[in-house]
């Protein structure tokens, strides 16, 4: 019996979640831009066959004529998220074993079940789009990795009908496919890898799966190694149900304008520390050390009108206390910031994260503050997931967000937000 596992991919997820809730953009070429309508990080199909390359800036595409009916959206991540969770939901009834892998990418064990696993995967893709709105490809693989690569090839091979099933393929069929395919298209294999392994004459697929392990992990590293032995049907990486809790967590953003006063760096820098401080307690976590970050525009010719710094301070003791964790990120940016400079980002990164209740006391045996502290950030955190975000905040956030991301292109959020609930007219 083949090791059966499925990899369901949304295709081109953020242009979709706009469109299953306008039907007038079907058949339009789509983009959505990156933070501050920067780049395009999402392109549909016919956006692809225009031309438009992934990372292309905005200005540049829009003062381009060959572009003029390129319908392109601000990035509006409620909705992603909110479209994600029925996604993965819809998933969850096709097999017990799930491994979200990423917003718009999910795992799934179907070892042992009935039936032919393409029909399967034609299932998953017709409910999907059905119930869901989002079109999906199907790769299914003995393994991980080859699951990866079979949704790669159903979504570049259209005859396929977006599912392909590696573990019916014959082996001539199979080599010819890894032939034709170029390297860099195996998870885990970015462009330097794949420059290396061409320098070695590894340039397809194929030659990656006949290279040697051994040889390969003493020339790149252990990771390559298991990726060798998962194109070869070894089962090197398991299906994650529960992810691993973060090590380090980072709330940082580029403003959509160019900021020179502190109260207004203030409320940005409180703002992450907000964000961070609930995903600390989301996995029941103490950090350890915070640090603040505020930079100029790096792309100013002007070398005078540059300046970036970063400093740290290690905490007393772990908390996940948003007041706590705000108090010393205010100290700590009053001691970088240096007036007269313009600032296009600012941002904060809480470390040395433990368990909550697993952090070490310091001397004189300080432990996190419990009680109604920690019963005032549950009660914050509830009004927040049933309010909206910052319904409850601290006040050096304040309440004019200007200097937040620069999004001129938003769609209504549909799924998140009662005034733009869709209506059937």
């Amino acid at each position: 019996m083949h090791r059966a596992i499925a990899l369901v991919d949304v295709n081109a997820m953020y242009w979709s979640c706009h469109r299953v809730f306008n039907p007038s953009l079907e058949g339009k070429a789509g983009i959505v831009l990156t933070n501050n309508d920067g780049c395009a990080v999402s392109r549909n199909d016919l956006a692809k066959q225009l031309g438009i390359k992934m990372g292309e800036p905005w200005f540049q595409i829009k003062a381009n004529p060959k572009y003029k009916d390129v319908v392109a959206f601000s990035s509006t991540y409620a909705l992603y998220a909110s479209m994600s969770k029925r996604f993965t939901n819809l998933l969850a009834e096709f097999s017990p074993h799930q491994e979200i892998y990423s917003i718009d990418e999910c795992f799934l064990d179907l070892t042992g079940m009935r039936g032919r696993q393409i029909q399967r995967g034609l299932n998953i893709r017709h409910r999907i789009k059905n119930e869901v709105g989002l079109p999906v490809c199907v790769g299914i693989g003995s393994t991980k990795t080859l699951a990866k690569l079979a949704n790669h090839i159903a979504k570049k091979f259209p005859h396929f009908e977006g599912v392909v099933d590696l573990n019916e393929w014959e082996p001539h069929q199979m080599v010819a496919m890894f032939t034709m395919l170029d390297v860099g298209q195996v998870w885990g294999v970015g462009r330097r890898y794949a420059e290396r392994l061409a320098a070695l004459d590894m340039k397809s697929v194929m030659d990656l799966k006949l290279a040697d392990p051994e040889f390969i992990r003493q020339q790149f590293s252990v990771v390559l190694e298991r990726t060798v032995r998962e194109l070869n049907g070894e089962a090197c990486l398991d299906l994650e149900a529960v992810r691993e809790d973060k090590k380090q967590i980072i709330s940082s953003r580029s403003f959509g304008r160019q900021i020179e006063d502190l109260p207004a760096l203030v409320n940005a820098v409180s703002s992450f520390v907000s964000r961070a401080a609930e995903k600390l307690r989301l996995q029941n976590s103490y950090a350890g050390v915070i640090s603040v970050e505020v930079e100029t525009n790096r792309f100013n010719p002007d070398p005078y009108s540059k300046y970036g710094k970063r400093a740290c301070i290690r905490l007393p003791a772990p908390t996940d206390d948003t007041l706590k964790l705000n108090h010393v990120a205010q100290w700590i940016l009053k001691k970088i910031y240096k007036p007269g400079f313009r600032y296009q980002r600012a941002g904060i990164m809480l470390d040395e994260i433990v368990p909550a209740g697993g952090g070490q006391v310091d001397l004189f045996g300080y432990q996190p503050a419990i009680g109604k502290r920690d019963n005032l950030s549950a009660v914050v955190d509830e009004i927040n997931s049933r309010m909206g975000k910052n319904a409850v905040r601290v006040g050096t956030m304040g309440f004019s967000m200007d200097w937040d991301m620069k999004q001129d292109l938003l769609s209504p959020f549909y799924t998140t937000r009662i005034e733009d609930l869709p209506v059937a007219r």
